[in-house]
């Protein structure tokens, strides 16, 4: 996994496994907003958004309106930003999507974060004012995210190729399985079309007790409801009635039954299984980097 942690090797987690992995850490902070920007990692990048949220910010306070605080809690399963009060979600930033944290070196305050938005696959940075606890914040994200990724693994993330081919597997049996339905309806449609040629081409006056109807080849049509008349066995008995086919089972072209590799846990495998373990895949593989940096390059900035 690609991770750099820049200016940060000498830091130590600050969290242990399990408050991360089954609670969540809480921190307060102001949210100055986000931004969309090109690129997903760069300190170039996320110092551009500082600014420009900076400068918005100090709009808003020449207006008389205050920045809004927010609750972030930081798990491996994302970061939650909420509204403190109501606990009301406003985003939900999954791990595997950030792509790139870091705080300020010279204003403890500020920090930021670039996360891939799910719906519109755009990048977005957020910014926030932290009270002096911005890089504990980022080490805390950090943290969640190797914790994260370690889980990937352990559950799973490792078989994505297999799960993939086996996800194959199952498309190409539900594809044989149309394919054989058009087939039998097509046989079906060309022995009526037979059936109807073969009436209308006797006389009347022929009409004998009927018969089978026979196909082209002179053969009775076969018919998965009808069976053979029983031959009576040498002692006189009758031998034992040929079991039907069970209409609640259904087979697929080769007389097998449907192959399912989801249903012994379906729950834990959504139809879209393929698509998120590549998008979770391509995400860790990327990695999170985390910087120390100064945004703070302008007089405007430093009065923040």
């Amino acid at each position: 996994m690609n991770r750099a942690f820049s200016r940060k090797k000498d830091k130590t987690w600050m969290h242990t496994p399990e408050a991360l992995s089954k609670h969540y850490i809480p921190y307060n902070a102001k949210f100055l907003g986000s931004t969309e920007v090109e690129q997903p990692k760069g300190t170039e990048v996320v110092r551009d958004a500082v600014r420009k949220l900076k400068f918005a910010r100090h709009i808003k306070k020449s207006e008389g309106q205050k920045i809004p605080k927010v609750e972030l809690q930081i798990s491996i399963y994302g970061v939650k930003i909420l509204e403190p009060k109501t606990k009301e979600v406003q985003h939900n930033c999954q791990l595997h999507r950030i792509s790139f944290c870091a705080d300020d070196k010279t204003d403890k305050r500020i920090f930021t974060f670039i996360c891939k938005d799910p719906e519109s696959n755009r990048h977005l940075c957020y910014v926030f004012d932290s009270e002096k606890c911005a890089e504990e914040i980022t080490l805390t994200i950090g943290q969640a995210f190797n914790l994260a990724y370690r889980k990937f693994l352990e559950s799973g993330g490792k078989d994505v190729e297999t799960r993939k081919q086996i996800a194959g597997l199952q498309k190409r049996i539900q594809d044989l399985e149309t394919e054989n339905v058009e087939l039998k309806n097509k046989v079906q449609d060309l022995e009526n079309q037979l059936r109807i040629t073969q009436v209308s081409a006797s006389p009347a006056s022929s009409v004998s007790p009927q018969s089978p109807s026979t196909d082209i080849f002179d053969m009775v049509p076969f018919s998965p409801t009808s069976h053979p008349p029983a031959v009576p066995t040498p002692n006189g008995t009758q031998p034992p009635p040929v079991p039907g086919r069970a209409a609640e089972i259904k087979r697929d072209l080769f007389g097998a039954e449907p192959f399912d590799p989801f249903s012994c846990a379906a729950g834990d495998f959504p139809p879209d299984i393929q698509s998120k373990l590549d998008e979770m895949q391509e995400g860790f593989k990327m990695g999170l980097t985390l910087e120390g940096t100064v945004f703070c390059l302008d007089p405007v900035d430093s009065k923040c």
